[in-house]
């Protein structure tokens, strides 16, 4: 179990700030101040540093907050899985992006799901951001996705490399040839929203281009895959999206890939799961079972 000191530094790391980590508390700032000024004498390192007003974690906070975080996270999995071992079942709870889940992984997670009857399964959806926060709380136990992440904090096996790719419908027309990636920009854009693995992926392409999604004409952010294909159907913009999206689209003729002489791009589809968690070895088995 976690010291209370320690609980109290991971919430003044969600806040950065002092005074709102005693209010969620329900502590005073002296009290939280007191706690941060113990584990700083305890460890011998500063775990704060205050810039213009501005409250950032030290590396060796940075270090302190992903080992506290991981460990919380495995306390709660363990009392889960003890309140569970009374029923003679096991729950496993995981995350996968849009694109993932709808496209990626069904016919290995069908298979997966039968072969663990005793077991029952909550899958959670969401962009790349936010099943990083989901890991971060300790609510979800691994996930898969397809945005880019810092691997200090996680422990990451890839999955499989996706082809990524500019699309549009057959019977769209273009303003004028296409030929360069930069050509597109008079194109109505259909687009994730923030956050989104597939859109933060575009986004890095164009700025190696010295381009950005602004530079489009007009926009379309739309939260999920399916609208985003149906739209492109319909010939409502042109979209980069992961090739297994539109698999289906493809081969029928409905879309088309747009032909790019500079643009070609291949993504990785990434299973993560908390850094020096005590049930690495598990979820390793869930990454090789899902895998082959």
């Amino acid at each position: 179990m976690l010291d209370f000191r320690m609980k109290t530094f991971l919430t003044v790391c969600r806040y950065m700030n002092f005074t709102r980590a005693a209010d969620s508390l329900g502590l005073t700032q002296p009290a939280v101040s007191q706690h941060i000024g113990y584990l700083e004498k305890e460890y011998g390192v500063p775990l704060f540093k205050r810039e213009h007003k501005k409250l950032t974690l030290t590396p060796a906070g940075e270090i302190l907050r992903s080992a506290l975080e991981t460990m919380r996270n495995d306390e709660n999995t363990v009392k889960k899985r003890m309140t569970e071992s009374l029923a003679s079942k096991k729950t496993l709870t995981f995350g996968v992006t849009m694109t993932i889940g709808e496209y990626a992984i069904l016919p290995r997670l069908s298979g997966f799901i039968k072969d663990h009857c005793d077991t029952d399964f909550h899958i959670r959806y969401g962009n790349t951001r936010t099943l990083l926060s989901y890991l971060q709380e300790g609510s979800i136990d691994f996930a898969i996705v397809e945005g880019n992440i810092n691997s200090d904090d996680y422990e990451t096996r890839i999955y499989r490399s996706e082809e990524y790719i500019p699309v549009a419908s057959r019977e769209h027309t273009f303003s004028k040839p296409v030929s360069f990636l930069r050509d597109l920009t008079e194109e109505r854009l259909l687009i994730r929203e923030h956050g989104s693995g597939t859109r933060e992926i575009l986004s890095k392409a164009l700025d190696l281009k010295n381009m950005s999604i602004s530079d489009f004409s007009h926009i379309v952010e739309v939260e999920n895959i399916h609208t985003i294909v149906s739209l492109l159907t319909a010939d409502c913009g042109i979209s980069f999206l992961y090739k297994t999206a539109v698999e289906e689209e493809l081969s029928k003729g409905t879309l088309v890939r747009i032909p790019l002489s500079d643009f070609s791009m291949t993504h990785d589809f990434t299973f993560i799961w908390n850094k020096d968690s005590i049930f690495s070895k598990e979820y390793e088995n869930i990454f090789k079972e899902l895998r082959n």
